[in-house]
């Protein structure tokens, strides 16, 4: 065999891989904000390397990961939903942020989180009862972030809860609590100038921010 026909025969191999590997099938998926979720039931045969071990109330083991919960099933992992009353330390990197009754919810793959400041964590939370979908939500207030520096999931929780921090003095409008904390003729306003800081403060850091 000379060397045009190996060439050849080898550009044919990978396409014919190429299309096998386009064919198979994936999990299939729900949407969340701005990306897609597994759905509940899919089984893998090994954790994300990015991913945070999560013991519930009841003594039950799971593992989270970028917005994702798996439970252990033999050998492998199943995709299940999001127990209540967990604490995580890092929100999915894709969220959206709802208001009800004056509360601050995050929201992504049809699970509500809640910010403890006792705990500096997030809490995994029933659904508010008003909460027909996170559309609903006059109060909406969604601020994505995306690492341009490829910082790690600790890494952005920290800088968010220090920009949080910077932002909420800076402008004396707290969006954990209800109405800001500040008069309702005044929320609008503050609540604008709270996201131009929060804005500033995370692009300083190296964050492209929606």
């Amino acid at each position: 065999m000379n060397t045009r026909m190996s060439l050849s025969w080898l550009a044919c191999v990978a396409l014919c891989l190429t299309q096998v590997a386009h064919a198979a099938p994936g999990p299939d998926r729900d949407r969340g904000p701005d990306r897609n979720y597994p759905r509940e039931g899919y089984v893998v045969r090994s954790l994300p390397r990015e991913r945070h071990a999560i013991v519930a109330p009841g003594g039950s083991r799971y593992f989270y990961s970028r917005g994702v919960w798996y439970a252990p099933r033999g050998p492998s992992f199943v995709v299940v939903h999001a127990p209540i009353g967990v604490f995580v330390p890092v929100l999915p990197p894709f969220y959206s942020t709802v208001w009800f009754g004056g509360a601050r919810y995050f929201y992504a793959d049809d699970t509500y989180y809640l910010w403890r400041e006792r705990e500096r964590s997030y809490e995994v939370v029933d659904p508010p009862e008003q909460a027909a979908s996170p559309s609903s939500s006059a109060g909406s207030d969604d601020l994505f972030t995306y690492p341009k520096n490829g910082q790690s999931a600790d890494q952005q929780a920290k800088d968010r809860y220090e920009c949080h921090r910077w932002a909420k003095d800076e402008t004396q409008f707290d969006p954990t609590q209800p109405g800001g904390g500040v008069a309702d003729t005044q929320n609008a306003s503050k609540r604008a100038d709270y996201r131009r800081a929060m804005t500033a403060c995370l692009e300083g850091r190296g964050y492209s921010v929606k």
